[in-house]
């Protein structure tokens, strides 16, 4: 087992500043120099086709996105064109990952599974001054958001299906974070991803303080809502956008539904998924299908659980008391997994 960890990191201000302030802290991180060398060749199918498109597509959903990515460009001093490929969460190729989802009417548990190689080890904690609502979670491109929650209680994770017949559109993560800044529940969330164009096909699942959980299956072609509460990778309504091959995540879904009516409280919950003895938890980290965190998000209470690797005790965040000005003394979450590579933001 080899030790990795995430930074937890805390900003309170407009999004030019936020990015300011991401910017400057890249600037001594390996993240951008190991992302490069992993592209290599490829770095060059890594753009988005038009810039002007996307600023205005960001604009009418998010524009404070927009000034993050400013602010990015800003401290690299980078060209805004680079910036947009590097954090636009646009158009960009994209590595396939498992994922398994639970939710109960009181919280969600995932486990994200994926590449340890391409993830950014970024735990981040975002209140916005000017725009948008406040957001708890992991990053992806920096500007994204693999899972998370907001001020309003409305949590969101996703979980691949496939990236065959890909479109011109958002990406997952940053789909994720246009979710989650501006939605404040279950019906919005579902609105907005209709409305959006979408890159691949994903299965977002949601969950409010109502209680009511929904996957939204979402497709270059079509969205689609259901009300469930498991999710993994396939598509239940959409079923023509599914891979050839299904048996492995229809294995893991039932799975997850057996063991989990023996679970009767959330850290059961949350074992089921974390602890490798359930069969849940994933060590194909070469297939880019290996759990690397399992994060629990409490809507009603606000509050927030992670963990890096299996069958640890969960790191416990109380973002409500966040919201009101108490700042987080965790600065790392550390962990292991057996895997002999590091995250990106590690040396």
């Amino acid at each position: 087992m080899k030790q990795f960890f995430s930074d937890v990191i805390q900003f309170r201000g407009t999004h030019y500043d936020f990015g300011y302030f991401q910017g400057e802290l890249l600037k001594d991180s390996p993240i951008l120099p190991n992302r490069e060398k992993q592209w290599g060749p490829k770095k060059d199918r890594h753009f988005i086709i038009d810039s002007e498109k996307y600023k205005e597509l960001i604009t009418k959903i998010v524009p404070g996105i927009l000034e993050e990515i400013n602010g990015l460009a800003d401290a690299l001093q980078m060209n805004i064109d680079d910036a947009f490929r590097l954090f636009g969460g646009y158009y960009l190729e994209f590595v396939r990952s498992g994922c398994s989802i639970f939710t109960d009417p009181n919280f969600m548990v995932r486990n994200y599974d994926s590449h340890p190689r391409g993830y950014e080890g970024r735990y981040m904690l975002y209140q916005p001054t000017d725009q948008g609502f406040s957001v708890i979670g992991p990053s992806m491109q920096i500007t994204g958001r693999i899972d998370g929650m907001n001020e309003k209680g409305l949590v969101m994770g996703y979980n691949f299906t496939h990236s065959k017949k890909s479109g011109d559109g958002f990406l997952c993560n940053m789909i994720g974070r246009l979710i989650l800044e501006t939605c404040k529940d279950v019906d919005e969330a579902i609105s907005l991803l209709k409305e959006i164009p979408h890159r691949h096909s994903f299965s977002y699942v949601l969950l409010d303080p109502s209680g009511e959980s929904y996957v939204v299956e979402a497709s270059p072609r079509h969205v689609a809502a259901r009300k469930s509460n498991v999710c993994t990778n396939h598509f239940h309504l959409l079923d023509e956008e599914n891979r050839y091959r299904q048996e492995e995540t229809r294995q893991r879904e039932k799975t997850i539904q057996t063991k989990q009516m023996h679970a009767t409280n959330p850290y059961q919950a949350f074992k089921v998924m974390n602890d490798p003895a359930n069969d849940v938890f994933s060590k194909k980290y070469d297939a880019s299908a290996g759990t690397i965190h399992t994060s629990v998000y409490f809507p009603k209470e606000l509050k927030a659980w992670f963990v890096i690797g299996p069958d640890r005790k969960p790191v416990i965040f109380d973002f409500s008391k966040w919201l009101y000005g108490q700042n987080i003394n965790v600065k790392r979450i550390k962990g292991e997994l057996n895997y002999p590579d590091p995250f990106v933001n590690m040396e």
